[in-house]
């Protein structure tokens, strides 16, 4: 079994952590809780660290032109300001970050679905944006994927992210404590699969980068690599992605299975392009045959287990299910 390195992961404290919400709620969330195991998160709230109280009174960002202010409707405070100072201060004093998770439609903390208002008082949407805390995290970290508690209802979002999540961590760690040219080697390798299921052209970049015959720098060959990894993970493969992999690892076996094993695996790949069964099912099958054959090339692989196995789950929303 796969050991994994801890992700590091800024989250809404409302999320599982605290009730502080406006209205003093917390919200129970299953995801957040299953995670905890797994991740180190650090749980915070905009809204309380800039002095808010908890229950407290509606903000909203409410339209000025083509920007918007953060603005407490019944007292006329405009917070702007103090929340983005408070964004840069928290956000500055971070180590290095894999991911966040923030609560959705939040003027806060909303990623993109945050509401603005055309007012103060009973007024129409205009718009819908960014948070003004996600806002400062998207002017800190540019490259960094962010999810909300919704969209990771969805299994594909969900499994998307858990995977970038604990690939990422790793090649932190990497970087941390063994930054060579043999250890990047090592886990470009380990990843070829996941990789090529993620953007068959950006993996063999990758592995241009790694191969260095341009004899560039450490530094530089660690700064191109993760630039190129954290745009391999900017969409979820899709399932003709996946497919394409599996039948790759498939010829691994296919002269040493029998006509019933081809015939089980050949159904299990057409229920889950069909949506009917979940890519782990395929995956078991492939290592299960990867043991079977000693093929301990393939068991390195990270693509039969991207995050732990604890973590899977099938349940789906459905929400953003479209994801082109």
């Amino acid at each position: 079994m796969r050991t994994f390195i801890k992700p590091k992961i800024v989250v809404s404290k409302c999320l599982e952590f605290s009730a502080c919400r406006y209205n003093g709620d917390k919200i129970n969330d299953d995801i957040i809780a299953n995670l905890q195991p797994f991740v180190y998160f650090i749980p915070v709230c905009p809204e309380v660290e800039i002095g808010l109280g908890t229950p407290r009174d509606v903000i909203r960002l409410v339209a000025n032109g083509e920007e918007s202010r953060l603005v407490q409707p019944k007292t006329g405070h405009d917070l702007t300001e103090s929340m983005t100072e408070f964004s840069n201060e928290f956000l500055g004093s971070l180590d290095d970050i894999d991911g966040f998770i923030l609560k959705g439609r939040s003027p806060s903390c909303g990623i993109s679905d945050a509401k603005v208002y055309s007012g103060l008082e009973k007024a129409p949407v205009v718009r819908t944006e960014s948070g003004v805390f996600t806002k400062a995290i998207k002017n800190s970290y540019p490259n960094i994927l962010l999810e909300d508690e919704g969209r990771l209802k969805n299994f594909i979002i969900r499994e998307h992210y858990f995977t970038y999540l604990f690939t990422i961590a790793e090649f932190r760690e990497l970087k941390e404590k063994n930054k060579t040219i043999a250890a990047l080697m090592q886990f470009q390798a380990r990843n070829k699969y996941l990789f090529m299921a993620m953007h068959l052209d950006k993996m063999r970049n990758m592995g241009k980068i790694v191969a260095n015959h341009e004899k560039k720098s450490l530094e530089d060959v660690f700064t191109q690599y993760e630039e190129e990894l954290i745009l391999l993970f900017a969409k979820p493969p899709n399932a003709d992605a996946h497919i394409n992999v599996c039948q790759h690892v498939f010829g691994y076996f296919s002269k040493q299975l029998t006509l019933p094993e081809k015939e089980h695996f050949h159904s299990m790949l057409e229920r889950f392009q069909q949506r009917k069964s979940p890519l782990s099912s395929v995956l078991s099958i492939l290592r299960s045959w990867c043991y079977r054959f000693d093929n301990q090339y393939l068991l390195r692989q990270t693509y039969f287990e991207p995050y732990p196995e604890e973590l899977i789950a099938i349940s789906d929303s459905g929400k953003g299910r479209n994801l082109s």
